[in-house]
């Protein structure tokens, strides 16, 4: 890719956003019944400039606000879940290299993102004790450069990369991330995914044998848990967006279904399924959950602007929480939504070649990412004896 639109500002963001998710939502249905992997959609992404949108104002990016990134995600997972899914591991990236990159890093990384490059991610692995139990491991070279080898699952966006950011562990078992060119050699990408939901994301596998890695491509991410920080905000305010936009998409639709296809039911005594009064309370019912969802996630991001303004303990606490409640409401609404979907479209909206279960597939695939009854104690405990988040990336 030689080069991408520069976005300027917050509202030609959000203005592209909305024109892509319009054309993103046409074939939504069609390449989740495929499993026809967005590879062409990708490419508009990249060109229309959106996946630069954090690159600081010093080296030539639009440096968006958070309300703005997450209004970014929510119309495109709204359209397609699947697709939204896809760069949100890019964003957390190329957060890390603002926090922990050199300056020269950054100027590279920075200006390959300008660029149109897309970073994928290789975090996650299988069959160890817990999420947080890294196994991959960085041996340092006689030259200062390293070696790196593990296995990653869950890589959602490693295959549509040209970056892939990998989570490893170096001497001394401090957390580091090595940027690794797609074409490495030893570096394989397995596209094995096989979830229920968000079968477009390519969440497979990626397997590094004695991958070389220079010393200028890897940054000390362990560092950044060590004083405030808003890593894990801004990871999870991006999900929350994403589970935000899939209930406001299976809301859309089910809405367009009713008022076009649905027949009344014989006891409503009304010609259309629309004029059902019951009906009309459970879309009450589902707009509130939608609204609930979207206010937080509003609330949320704003908490986070804030306290990246001026980030202390307290200010990166308040974001933690607040992008905690927004998620688990966003959860909830996406597969409740999801769900009543079917609900008040009736027995027709189930039939597959309509696709209107990919909502609550995708939503049932994505709220799965981490679990919300630990977010809700996190709440609690901050609300009840001032206990503040712990530092983990994952709130």
């Amino acid at each position: 890719m030689s080069g991408a639109y520069v976005i300027t500002d917050d509202a030609e963001a959000l203005a592209v956003a909305a024109e892509l998710a319009a054309d993103f939502r046409t074939g939504a249905a069609e390449r989740d019944a495929r499993r026809r992997l967005p590879d062409v959609e990708l490419e508009r992404l990249s060109a229309s400039g959106l996946l630069a949108v954090t690159v600081p104002a010093d080296h030539g990016g639009a440096d968006v606000r958070a309300a703005t990134l997450a209004e970014i995600f929510r119309l495109l997972a709204a359209a397609d879940a699947s697709l939204a899914q896809i760069p949100q591991s890019h964003f957390v990236y190329v957060n890390v290299l603002r926090r922990q990159g050199t300056d020269e890093q950054q100027k590279f990384f920075f200006g390959e993102v300008l660029r149109g490059k897309r970073f994928g991610n290789a975090q996650s692995e299988a069959g160890t004790r817990h999420v947080q139990d890294i196994r991959t491991r960085l041996v340092r070279r006689p030259d200062g450069s390293y070696l790196l080898d593990g296995v990653k699952h869950y890589s959602t966006g490693a295959l549509f990369a040209h970056w892939i950011p990998v989570l490893a562990r170096t001497e001394g078992d401090n957390l580091h991330v090595a940027y690794v060119p797609r074409d490495a050699p030893g570096l394989t990408v397995v596209d094995d995914w096989d979830g229920m939901g968000q079968r477009t994301t390519a969440s497979g596998t990626v397997r590094l044998e004695s991958v070389p890695v220079p010393a200028d491509r890897t940054v000390p991410h362990h560092l950044t848990f060590q004083g405030p920080q808003l890593h894990g905000a801004l990871a999870q305010l991006l999900h929350a967006a994403i589970d935000a936009g899939i209930a406001f998409g299976a809301l859309t639709e089910a809405v367009e279904f009713v008022r076009t296809k649905s027949r009344p039911w014989f006891e409503s005594g009304f010609g259309t399924a629309a004029e059902d009064p019951l009906l009309i309370q459970r879309f009450g019912e589902l707009a509130i959950r939608v609204r609930a969802a979207d206010a937080l996630l509003a609330t949320a991001a704003r908490s986070v602007d804030a306290a990246r303004a001026d980030l202390t303990d307290d200010s990166a606490a308040e974001a933690s929480i607040a992008v905690a409640a927004a998620k688990v409401t966003a959860a909830e609404a996406a597969v409740e939504v999801g769900s009543a979907l079917f609900e008040v479209s009736g027995t027709r909206s189930t039939l597959d070649f309509l696709g209107l279960h990919r909502h609550w597939r995708d939503a049932r695939t994505h709220t799965l990412h981490d679990p919300s009854r630990w977010k809700v104690q996190h709440i609690g405990r901050h609300v009840l004896n001032g206990t503040r988040p712990p530092r983990h990336g994952l709130l």
